[in-house]
């Protein structure tokens, strides 16, 4: 019998790339950003494909490019 921890599943990731500038935007935009670990211009995360970092993306979509892995 498998546990959970046993079986690796391989996960599609995003690369999140900041293209704008946060400054001007409303607090909720900026507050994205930094939960997703974005702190400066044209820094790129990496981050796992998932319903919650697809809702953050769609609030900030004007901010950021966004690449899958």
């Amino acid at each position: 019998m498998y546990s959970a921890d046993m079986v690796k599943t391989k996960q599609n990731t995003l690369k999140i790339t900041q293209v704008k500038s946060r400054i001007g935007y409303k607090k909720k935009a900026k507050a994205t950003l930094d939960a997703m670990g974005i702190k400066k211009m044209n820094q790129t995360v990496e981050l796992p494909d998932n319903p919650a970092i697809r809702g953050m993306i769609k609030k900030i979509e004007y901010l950021v490019r966004v690449e899958d892995k």
